[in-house]
Formats: C-alpha cells, structure tokens, sequence
C-alpha cells in the first residue's frame, strides 16, 4: 500500500471534525504528565469539545481550501486539535482555564467563527462567557422587572389596597347611574 492511501483516511477524518465545526484551536502539549493529560481531555468531553493529535502534515492537507488554512502558520511541533461544533468559545475556554494550573500546555492560535486568532486572541475569546450563561443572564435581566412587579402587587393585595380600590369603584359607578335617573 502506498503511503498517500494510509494518509487519506486520516486527513478525511479531520476534515469530517471541521467540516461543521464553530472553532478550533491548536494548542502544543508538550510536557504535560499522563495525569495532566487525562483530566484536559476530561474536561474538553464535559464541554462537548473533541481533542486529538494529528501529525501537522495530515492537519495541513485537511486545513487547505477552508476557513482553518490560516492555522498553518502554528503546524510546527507537536500539535493536539480541540474542535467545536456547538459552542464556538468552549475550546478557548477550556484550554486557556487548564493552561493557568497547566504551564507546559502552550495555546497556538485557532479559528473562531471564522475569524483566525493567535495565542493572545484565543485568550481574550475564553473570557466571553458559554451561550448557556449568556442566556441565562439575559433571560435574569428580564426576569427581575416582572418579579418586581409582582411582589408590589402582592404587597397592595396583602395590604388590602385593592380590596378598597375595588370597593369603591362599584359604589361610584352606582351613584353616576343613579343620577342620571333623578335628573
């Protein structure tokens, strides 16, 4: 078998990974324990990240013609591949978080949305927070107005403001039919 037909399955599954893929970052391993290792690919499967090392060759076959051909600046040393397809920020998320306990994990540079970022990029986007916390922040934000809302109004009802607000809205009511009739 000649080698291109041992490569081309190989590159064909890293271009499967990006093909839909929000973000991908390259980060360089080297020097982290066994131990080190198996929590970061914990941690990257939790956030529904894939995480492989591909030699940077195969990487650069698969990159080419797409939105990830300018990662091939980074493709020197050894190279792991964190993918998204869900969340664009968690591969930056993750990595640059386990880099601070980790320092021998080295972030590269990746693609984000389809915009390419360095190192110093990649850490900027682990700031932004998940979709889910955005979310749920923006769904608290509107929130907070009705429930205050409510709480006043159950605080009039509790007080019996409304019982005598509704009470004298019939007996006014009376009164003006009453008139009318007199006249």
């Amino acid at each position: 078998m000649a080698k291109v037909e041992l490569k081309q399955p190989i590159v064909q599954e890293i271009s499967e990974q990006i093909k839909d893929a929000q973000s991908v970052v390259l980060v360089d391993h080297r020097g982290l324990t066994v131990a080190q290792d198996t929590e970061l690919r914990k941690q990257l499967r939790e956030a529904g990240v894939s995480y492989k090392v591909y030699k940077n060759t195969m990487m650069r076959f698969a990159f080419k013609g797409t939105d990830f051909e300018s990662l091939d600046c980074h493709l020197e040393g050894p190279s792991a591949m964190a993918v998204s397809t869900e969340d664009a920020t968690a591969p930056a998320r993750v990595l640059a978080k386990f880099a601070k306990t980790a320092p021998a994990l080295e972030l590269k540079g990746g693609v984000v949305e389809g915009t390419y970022f360095d190192a110093a990029g990649i850490n900027q986007i682990a700031l932004v927070p998940s979709r889910d916390e955005l979310l749920s922040k923006f769904l608290g934000s509107i929130q907070s107005p009705i429930t205050n809302l409510a709480r006043v109004l159950n605080q009039i009802a509790e007080k019996g403001g409304a019982s005598e607000c509704a009470a004298a809205a019939p007996a006014e009511e009376a009164a003006t039919e009453e008139a009318p009739a007199e006249a």
